[in-house]
C-alpha cells in the first residue's frame, strides 16, 4: 500500500490534524513542532494526542514526520543562533516521545560565509550534545536544494554529517524530490542512477522518508521552489516512477505542495491511482 500524505497544521490540535488526514485518505501525516517562522510551542494535551493515536490506529495512520521550525540554524556562526537551535530541537525530541517512534526532519542549517567544513562541524556538535541512546525518535536530515549557503547540497555533504554523529542510529535522511531536481541530481532522466548514487555515499538504509514535491524551476538551479504534482519542470511520470520504484516504494512519502486541504486530497488520490501493488 502506498504510504501518503501531506503537511498538516496542529493548530486545532493532533486530534484534528487526524481527521483532516482521514478526510482525504491520508495514512501518513507530517506537521511542524511549533510555529515555523518562530519558537513558540503550544503545551503539551495529553488527552488529545491519547486522540489522535486511537484516530490513528484505526484508521491506519502511521509514519508521523515532525518538521523542525525553518528558523532553526545550527550551522550559523552567531553562539545564540546555534544556541536556539540545540534548545528547541531538544525540546521537540522530548515532546516527541508522547508519539514513539516518530520522525523528526530538520534543515541541516547555512553556514552564512563561514564555508560549509565550519558549519558542518557546528551541526555535528549539536546533534551530539541531544541525541540520546534511549530516544524512539529518529532524526532526519533533509536534502537541501543548495540556495546560498546551505548545508546539504550534495548526498556528499549529508554523509559527512552522519559519518561524525556518534549515535548514528538515531539519524537519517529525508530525500526531497524538489531540493535534489534543483540541487542537480536529475530524478527525470536518471533516476535509477541518482538511486545508485545515494546508496554508494549514504546508503538506502539511511533513507527514512521522502519529500514528493515538483518543482518550479530547472535541474541545477540550486533554488527551492515548489510545485504541485504534474505542475512542475519534474512532472508527474517521473514522480510517480519515484513512488513506484522498487526501492523506494516502502517509504513514506509527504507533500508539501502549495495546496490546502482540498487540494492534497486531489493529489493523493492521483498518485494513488498510479501506484502499483
Amino acid at each position: 500500500m502506498l504510504k501518503i500524505g501531506c503537511h498538516l497544521s496542529i493548530s486545532k490540535g493532533f486530534y484534528q490534524m487526524g481527521k483532516d488526514a482521514v478526510s482525504i485518505d491520508a495514512n501518513t501525516v507530517q506537521f511542524f513542532t511549533r510555529n515555523p517562522r518562530g519558537g513558540a510551542a503550544k503545551p503539551i494535551d495529553e488527552e488529545d494526542i491519547k486522540k489522535f493515536k486511537q484516530l490513528a490506529k484505526e484508521n491506519g495512520i502511521e509514519s508521523f514526520l515532525a518538521h523542525a521550525p525553518y528558523t532553526l540554524n545550527a550551522a550559523a556562526e552567531k553562539p545564540e543562533i546555534r544556541e536556539f537551535a540545540k534548545e528547541t530541537m531538544e525540546d521537540d525530541l522530548k515532546r516527541l516521545e508522547y508519539l514513539p517512534g516518530a520522525l523528526y526532519n530538520f534543515h541541516p542549517g547555512s553556514h552564512v560565509g563561514q564555508g560549509a567544513e565550519k558549519g558542518i562541524e557546528y551541526i555535528v556538535e549539536m546533534l551530539n550534545e541531544i541525541l540520546k541512546p534511549n530516544q524512539t525518535t529518529t532524526v532526519l536530515l533533509e536534502t537541501m536544494a543548495g540556495k546560498g549557503s546551505e548545508i546539504g547540497r550534495s548526498f556528499e555533504e549529508l554523509k559527512t554529517i552522519i559519518d561524525k554523529v556518534k549515535l548514528q542510529e538515531k539519524l537519517g535522511v529525508c530525500l526531497d524530490t524538489c531540493h535534489i531536481f534543483d540541487g542537480g541530481y536529475d530524478i527525470v532522466n536518471n533516476l535509477d542512477h541518482v538511486i545508485e548514487e545515494f546508496d554508494q555515499i549514504i546508503g538506502l538504509d539511511k533513507l527514512y522518508a521522502i519529500h514528493l514535491n515538483d518543482s518550479l524551476n530547472l535541474c541545477g538551479s540550486h533554488k527551492d521552489r515548489h510545485a504541485k504534482i504534474g505542475e512542475g519542470n519534474i512532472g508527474l511520470e517521473a514522480l510517480v516512477k519515484v513512488i513506484n520504484h522498487p526501492k523506494l516504494k516502502h517509504l513514506p512519502f509527504f507533500l508539501e505542495t502549495p495546496n490546502e486541504l482540498e487540494g492534497y486530497g486531489k493529489e493523493i488520490k492521483l498518485l494513488r491511482e498510479n501506484y502499483k501493488e
